[in-house]
């Protein structure tokens, strides 16, 4: 049975289909959200890369200009004077004590986790739980540092961090469909500088083979993947 509504297959029959401008696939994406809440614009990426090489794993992470309009909660594994920046900065849970929480009760409330260096010894006993979810702190995202104060600002203010899955894809989170046309495209540029940036240099060839924007329960939309960022 077709999960579906009316305003999806109407959505659907009108849409371009074959690549659009990037502005063009705004225009549509926000003009046919039809749910009844303020639904998520994601940016998808298939990338052409070879997936047999371990050495060539896509990550990274991107500041969106305009935020993601979502309200993100933020756990940060730390003590000391480290803990108390991290509350001072509006992080939604701080302590050591988060570990056995989601050690023992499988606890992750929460969207993005921090860590401090010193910390990360222990929140290691969290891999199992943490690492599935891709709410493991991780370097080279920014989210193992000392710095908590500016890592829970850049969390809050929309920092997102991407990676990429066993079938060469990418999905980011590029705000929400109530952002004016101008906002979600200066999010998606943003999106784009940062997946292309993440580019591994052993990699030769096209990077980006496709690229798509939807909303939450919308209809997908192909991008020429040739965006000028801003």
């Amino acid at each position: 049975m077709s999960r579906h509504g009316k305003k999806y297959f109407n959505a659907l029959k009108k849409a371009p289909q074959k690549p659009v401008a990037l502005e063009e696939a705004v225009k549509f994406v926000k003009a046919n959200a039809g749910a009844k809440f303020d639904e998520t614009v994601d940016v998808y990426f298939h990338l052409g890369k070879d997936l047999t090489k371990g050495d060539t794993a896509v990550r990274g992470v991107c500041k969106l200009p305009n935020g993601s309009g979502k309200d993100v909660k933020v756990a940060v594994f730390a003590g000391g004077d480290a803990a108390e920046a991290a509350k001072a900065a509006g992080a939604d849970f701080v302590g050591m004590d988060l570990i056995e929480k989601i050690t023992k009760e499988g606890w992750c409330d929460f969207d993005v986790a921090i860590a401090t260096v010193e910390a990360m010894k222990e929140v290691r006993k969290c891999a199992r739980v943490l690492g599935p979810r891709g709410l493991m702190p991780n370097p080279k995202t920014g989210t193992v540092t000392d710095d908590t104060a500016t890592a829970v600002k850049e969390a809050k203010a929309g920092k997102v961090d991407f990676r990429m899955d066993k079938t060469g894809n990418v999905a980011v989170i590029a705000g929400k469909c109530s952002f004016d046309e101008a906002a979600l495209v200066a999010n998606i540029k943003a999106v784009f500088a940062a997946v292309t940036a993440a580019k591994p240099q052993n990699v030769k060839g096209v990077f980006i083979k496709s690229m798509s924007i939807s909303s939450t329960m919308g209809v997908g939309v192909s991008v020429i993947p040739a965006i000028d960022a801003e």
